[in-house]
């Protein structure tokens, strides 16, 4: 819980400690810049470590998956997952950054860490194979940060204020603010020339399904209307499973 109030510039910064209700401790931080005070409770709860253990172990089963098909639904990735173990959940991370980037990400949660290790070896040297089609899906390990809905970490601490700009930690924060900016439009190019990429990458491997299918139906065609036959009189070649024709 926070809470903001206005309060004389001269009031000291204070910490003290207690119990609620329930029993649980209490440690009542005020941190005061300039006019404005910022409060917050931690409520040191002890199932908070038993949860936030249960969490990691979860994280420790649990894959990602980048650059996956919009079509790609929940049923898909568990009948693919079916040849490397068992999927227990899935979760889809919905990209609010680029929302013109057509491609999903996922967080598969698997029954052991062994499975893990073995599909992140899997995928990386060979194509993940989804709907019998290799697809170029990127995995690694899980992070704690990629998860929407976490524990607290036990006995951490954050302060939130709002900063003057006669506090020194000002400078610091504008810095921070223009390199996010600047770290946006990095990744904005760099999402621009990939799906560039991807796209000649396409164009070319559709010509050259074109090709193949042209061959094959020449082929085709030459073995239907007799030409082959024809040529084998005159090159006196015998047409038969021996011969390979």
């Amino acid at each position: 819980m926070v809470a903001k109030t206005t309060i004389p510039k001269n009031l000291e910064r204070k910490t003290s400690a207690g119990r609620n209700e329930m029993g649980n401790d209490i440690h009542f931080v005020a941190s005061v810049i300039g006019p404005l005070i910022s409060v917050k409770l931690f409520y040191m709860d002890p199932a908070a470590g038993t949860d936030y253990a249960a969490f990691q172990k979860r994280v420790k089963r649990t894959v990602y998956l980048d650059n996956l098909s919009p079509q790609v639904t929940e049923a898909v990735i568990r009948t693919a997952f079916d040849q490397f173990g068992k999927a227990t959940s899935i979760q889809f991370i919905p990209n609010y950054l680029e929302p013109k980037n057509p491609a999903r990400c996922a967080l598969v949660e698997l029954q052991d860490e062994h499975q893990v290790t073995s599909v992140i070896e899997m995928l990386t040297n060979y194509p993940f194979m989804m709907a019998g089609m290799p697809r170029p899906v990127r995995i690694c390990a899980a992070e704690a940060e990629m998860f929407a809905e976490r524990p607290v970490t036990p006995g951490r601490r954050i302060q939130l204020y709002w900063a003057d700009p006669k506090d020194p930690e000002f400078a610091v924060a504008q810095k921070f603010k223009r390199l996010a900016k600047q770290h946006s439009a990095e990744a904005a190019h760099v999402l621009k020339h990939q799906l560039e990429e991807e796209e000649k990458l396409s164009k070319q491997q559709a010509e050259t399904l074109k090709a193949i299918h042209r061959k094959y139906d020449t082929v085709e065609t030459v073995l239907r209307d007799g030409t082959c036959n024809r040529l084998a009189r005159y090159y006196k070649v015998e047409l038969n499973e021996s011969s390979g024709f």
